[in-house]
């Protein structure tokens, strides 16, 4: 039987770039599911704060040489990537020097937030999907943690969809607590839109505070992981308005409740659970 074929995407992850409770989770997680047969991969941005040389990252040539269009502008894309020994998962970093190379990761030194963050989200979500295809790798299940990841289900169930390498995934989407209150680039509904798609598969995207973005992620997912206690009211009354298969916060041993989810949602019937 083949093995089930997990992504990871993600903006964070323990050893590499620790912010918040989804470092912990990202780290531990797919050891877990490799540790009941899942094939791993795993995706991050190479955030400037990210030591090359104490985490032993080195260029993908095959990878690299890629350019993303974001309004009108080609962006190069370099792939690195890094081992976790003691899980034997790779994680593959994606870079841009315009995006990626500061010394801080969504906030400048005054900590005021960062104006392009619209674009370095969407860089990040169009590069981790041609990352894969270029890989030839097909996930079964792409799990996306956290706003920065926001729009790779939208992209899946849209732009992808008819892609031989995501025509079969289910999405799965956990919703953190908001790391934000600031607004993104209110234009960012219109520069997501890529090939395929039109201005309304982006429209939820409007007024793209940290709410909105975890309310678009969910209504283009296939599941969603409440993976916090302090999630906003009116996403917490989306998810249960949605209907879609639901995993609350709490962790059980060896996360046996998220391998649960993913084979239930790997079945053709999606039901909820309670």
């Amino acid at each position: 039987m083949a093995k089930t074929k997990l992504l990871i995407v993600t903006h964070e992850m323990s050893p590499f770039l620790e912010l918040t409770k989804i470092s912990e989770i990202t780290r531990q997680l797919p050891q877990a599911m490799q540790e009941k047969g899942f094939e791993i991969r795993i995706l991050m941005p190479r955030f400037g704060n990210i030591n090359e040389r104490r985490n032993r990252l080195h260029e993908v040539i095959r990878l690299s040489g890629m350019n993303i269009m974001i309004d009108d502008n080609d962006n190069p894309l370099i792939i690195k990537v890094a081992s976790i020994p003691a899980a034997r998962m790779q994680v593959y970093f994606l870079d841009n020097e315009d995006y990626f190379q500061r010394k801080h990761v969504f906030r400048d030194k005054e900590s005021k937030f960062y104006a392009d963050n619209d674009e370095r989200t969407i860089f990040f979500c169009k590069g981790a999907l041609e990352t894969v295809k270029k890989l030839g790798w097909a996930p079964d299940i792409v799990h996306c943690h956290g706003w920065m990841t926001s729009l790779v289900p939208v992209y899946i169930k849209t732009s992808y969809k008819n892609d031989p390498t995501f025509k079969n995934s289910k999405v799965v989407y956990s919703v953190y607590e908001s790391c934000f209150t600031e607004t993104l680039n209110e234009d960012l509904h219109k520069k997501a839109v890529m090939n395929n798609m039109t201005a309304e598969d982006t429209k939820v995207f409007e007024n793209p505070t940290s709410s909105t973005l975890h309310i678009g992620a969910i209504t283009y997912s296939d599941a969603v992981v409440l993976a916090d206690e302090n999630i906003e009211d009116n996403v917490l009354k989306f998810v249960k308005d949605s209907n879609k298969p639901t995993l609350a916060f709490n962790l059980t041993e060896n996360f046996e409740n998220f391998y649960s989810l993913y084979e239930e949602i790997s079945s053709e019937e999606l039901v909820s659970i309670a």
